[in-house]
């Protein structure tokens, strides 16, 4: 398994941008910081000072005959604590205008438990809802949104979403849960704006690259991709949130290597347990490195122990 760390670093390109510092504005040379890490993400899209923002990216992921009007955020600090921890989430939480009870959880890479978790979070949001001797009836709508960057379902489609239907008629049972796979890497590169096919695939492509030509010409006909872009500018412009993204960074570079250091120690645990079969078979030395990449020396000295 490889964990894609590379989002983790500024890769994006240095651009001069306007910045507003201590009122007064100035040219800077800025490598953007990127919208797809949790921090990141959560400054923009759970952003008081911009509601628009998420109300625009929420109508876009559902697609509602009656469009959203107005979103209340929940848990909108960062506490510093919460940066640092390398197992805390930083998901964007909010009630409608309808009721309805959204997460949207960002994740960067596969820890093969995303559709559990998923259900996992959504169950905790339901259940939340319901104060002790509260009636059922009060339960409302529950979403999870999950912005993955790994490819997750078996399927070209980058944007899923799952209710409870009957498994023969497809009848629906309650669109009460929802949950909504969107998987970054599915989306197919374009070069123009007038290529992009409606306002999620917009909102994907500043996301994924927002320092992209695409996103700069759909900067001039979406009002709300020109707010989470001059966002975006502003955080990555200011020093103390550039301190708190590296601190956020290096967290989540310490969970992935601990991730990467437990797979490899549990496959070099597999490989000598082969390693020991064959020498009860008695297969030579030569035959065991080859089949298993086990070196020469751990190979006598697996035998030495037996």
């Amino acid at each position: 398994m490889v964990y894609e760390l590379g989002i983790l670093y500024n890769r994006t390109s240095r651009r001069k941008y306007r910045v507003k510092k201590k009122g007064r504005e100035s040219q800077m040379t800025l490598a953007l910081l990127p919208p797809k890490m949790d921090f990141v993400f959560k400054k923009i899209f759970g952003n008081e000072k911009h509601p628009n923002i998420l109300i625009s990216f929420l109508n876009a992921v559902l697609n509602p005959s009656d469009p959203i009007k107005s979103v209340t955020l929940q848990d909108t600090t960062i506490e510093k604590e919460y940066l640092t921890d390398k197992y805390s989430r930083l998901d964007v939480r909010a009630t409608t205008d309808k009721g309805e009870h959204i997460n949207i959880e960002i994740q960067l890479d596969n820890k093969y438990n995303m559709i559990k978790r998923s259900l996992y979070y959504w169950s905790k949001l339901y259940e939340g809802q319901l104060e002790s001797g509260n009636d059922y009836q009060k339960l409302a709508r529950t979403i999870c949104i999950n912005l993955i960057d790994f490819n997750l379902l078996n399927h070209d489609k980058f944007h899923s979403v799952y209710r409870l239907k009957d498994c023969e008629t497809h009848e629906e049972l309650t669109d009460i849960i929802e949950l909504h796979f969107i998987e970054l890497k599915k989306m197919k590169h374009v070069k123009h704006a007038d290529e992009v096919k409606s306002k999620l695939e917009a909102w994907l492509h500043f996301i994924n690259q927002p320092d992209s030509e695409v996103v700069r010409e759909l900067e001039a006909v979406e009002s709300e991709i020109k707010s989470a872009k001059a966002e975006l500018i502003r955080l990555s412009g200011n020093k103390v949130e550039r301190e708190l993204f590296e601190k956020r960074r290096q967290a989540m570079l310490d969970e992935a290597s601990a991730l990467a250091f437990a797979e490899e120690k549990g496959a070099k645990k597999e490989k000598l347990e082969i390693a020991k079969n064959l020498i009860q078979k008695g297969l030579d030395n030569g035959f065991i490195v080859e089949t298993t990449g086990l070196s020469l020396e751990e190979v006598e000295a697996t035998r030495t122990k037996m």
